[in-house]
């Protein structure tokens, strides 16, 4: 029962992330059409077969049965259906093409600006609401260094203090934790602070942008949303799930993690590394326990290995679980480490120039990504995701709080946007191609080659979305 409540509730998170995608894009068409007068024939949230349509004055408002989509069907446009008749009429003056060049252009282009306002909006929202909330880089005197990261590829090791990033002070842990700032330069160049010496370390943006998109898609569940590979947060338990591993054995809030089988664990992360890459589900777990802490593990599984200064330490084995490809304990760490995390609050204006910046730097890197795929730089089977991934992140960070839910789906209305924006018939890339020309040669393309056209982008597309459905179940 607690499965299918779970199961339920994640699709229905996914559903109002995908829906709300669907119906602003769609939102822009139809305004703008209503605006420049344009008869609206169709609204649709998804596509055919119908489970609820309303007549409404000119426009019949539906909702379909298949979530991949939706349009606006107006007078005149030879849009994705191919009903070719309407335009092989004398335009009427409500009709599509009987509209000047550049509101057909708006009209065309709303869609995509309106995913892209919704973008802002929302990093708009979690900035004001949260703040700007960052650890001073003067605080951390050391990192984590997770192998098979990003940071361990350019010859960072654990224990180096950062200094500066491209030429300037880190003032902020966060920055280099952003990716978006990681791939600003062709070269991310460090230098840290290693037994006393200053060592300089690079590496290049191609070899970023590669070993993202090969973690992200594969068997190091460690290290996905994580391909930075850095960590500051000392292994210290602020909560226990009840009925997960680490609850059966004993272990509390304010214990410290201190080793997994025979690794020494001295952060958080590292601790996440050894769970995920032990060699068995089962392990040996090590926890110091402060004198300050009266409560003494239970049901006898505990053994109590040494007592120090600080504590005393105990050991037991236990079974790790799995969600979501990664073996989980069941603990949660520290809300504050050793540091002082910062909070300023955002002005409502500020908070919208945030939005913008975050939205603009997304965009930036999903366009550099989606470049490298068509160059041939990076495999579209590891580098693309598809309507069941689509599914999978949703769902993920709407079980990680709303915070990032609302993040992901603003990453996907950027990414909605861009798709959409591309040259290719039957996407409004394609239409825009269509008028740019009608601008540059002064009359329509022929309705034949609008057809063959629009035929031709249908097949792609379907295509695509086949291709991206079935590389996303074999990478399950």
């Amino acid at each position: 029962m607690e499965t299918l409540l779970g199961f339920l509730t994640s699709a229905l998170w996914v559903i109002l992330g995908i829906g709300l995608l669907v119906f602003i894009h769609e939102l822009g068409h139809f305004l703008a059409a209503k605006y420049f007068g344009m008869r609206v024939e169709q609204f649709s949230i998804g596509f055919p077969p119908k489970i609820f349509s309303r007549q409404v004055g000119e426009t019949e408002y539906v909702i379909g049965a298949t979530p991949l989509g939706g349009y606006v069907r107006v007078s005149g446009m030879l849009d994705e259906s191919l009903d070719s008749d309407s335009i092989r009429q004398e335009p009427e003056p409500h009709d599509y093409r009987a509209k000047p060049v550049w509101q057909r252009m708006i009209f065309i282009t709303a869609g995509v600006i309106f995913n892209a306002i919704l973008a802002v909006l929302i990093f708009a929202g979690i900035s004001f609401a949260e703040g700007d909330v960052y650890i001073p880089m003067e605080d951390v005197e050391s990192v984590y260094v997770m192998p098979g990261g990003i940071a361990a590829d350019m010859g960072m090791k654990t224990g180096d203090q950062v200094l500066t990033m491209n030429g300037r002070p880190v003032e902020r842990f966060g920055t280099l934790m952003n990716l978006n700032t990681v791939v600003e330069k062709d070269t991310l160049r460090l230098t840290v602070r290693r037994d006393g010496a200053t060592v300089p370390l690079y590496i290049s943006r191609d070899s970023i942008i590669k070993k993202v998109t090969r973690l992200n898609n594969s068997d190091r569940p460690e290290l996905r949303g994580q391909a930075i590979g850095l960590g500051i947060d000392p292994p210290t338990v602020s909560q226990v799930s009840e009925g997960y591993p680490a609850d059966s054995v004993g272990i509390v809030g304010g214990d410290r993690i201190v080793g997994v089988n025979r690794d020494t664990v001295r952060y958080f992360e590292e601790l996440i590394y050894h769970v995920n890459t032990a060699p068995s589900d089962t392990m040996e777990v090590r926890w110091l326990r402060p004198d300050s802490i009266e409560a003494v593990p239970g049901s006898g599984v505990a053994q109590t290995v040494s007592s120090t200064d600080a504590g005393t330490v105990y050991a037991a084995a236990l079974v790790t679980q799995t969600r979501d490809g990664r073996r989980i304990i069941g603990v949660a760490g520290p809300t504050q480490g050793s540091y002082d995390v910062k909070r300023e609050p955002y002005s409502l204006a500020g908070a919208v120039v945030a939005g913008a910046n975050q939205t603009w730097d997304f965009t930036r890197t999903t366009v550099l990504s989606l470049q490298r795929v068509i160059t041939g730089q990076d495999d579209p089977r590891d580098s693309l995701g598809g309507p069941v991934k689509i599914v999978e992140i949703t769902s993920s960070a709407a079980a990680a709080g709303p915070s990032h839910f609302w993040r992901i789906v603003a990453i996907l209305s950027i990414t909605l946007a861009i798709m959409n924006i591309l040259p290719i018939p039957a996407l409004d890339g394609g239409h825009l191609v269509f008028l740019l020309y009608e601008i540059v040669t002064r009359r329509e393309p022929s309705t034949r080659f609008r057809l063959m056209a629009q035929q031709i982008g249908m097949i792609l597309l379907l295509a695509f979305i086949t291709f991206l459905i079935f590389n996303d179940l074999m990478r399950l």
